[in-house]
């Protein structure tokens, strides 16, 4: 655990596919990629770029069954980078955290 940092919620080992959209201090990207981790406070996956820490980031997943317990669940997630480091020297692990999320309804 990174100096300063502290761990407030649980951490599941989860992969779940994701399309991530961010902006930074060079403009904006997207890529899609599956979760390592999950929690209610954030979320951490790889990408083919590094991006800035401090970057806004949106995330969207589905929630399988088995953690809603009513069906596969579409979210939306808006958070910030907290990390990105680099991953089997092609791509990168990045830590955001969730600020807030919103279900979204069919066809969103």
């Amino acid at each position: 655990m990174a100096a300063g940092e502290r761990r407030t919620a649980r951490r599941f080992r989860l992969q779940l596919p994701l399309s991530i959209h961010w902006t930074d201090g060079a403009g904006s990207g997207e890529a899609l990629s599956v979760s390592k981790d999950v929690s209610s406070r954030g979320v951490s996956f790889v990408v083919p770029k590094p991006i800035q820490a401090g970057s806004l980031v949106e995330i969207v997943m589905t929630l399988p069954h088995e953690i809603t317990l009513a069906g596969p669940v579409r979210v939306r997630c808006l958070g910030r980078v907290l990390r990105s480091r680099s991953h089997e020297n092609t791509h990168f692990r990045v830590a955001a955290a969730i600020d807030r999320y919103e279900f979204l309804r069919a066809g969103q």
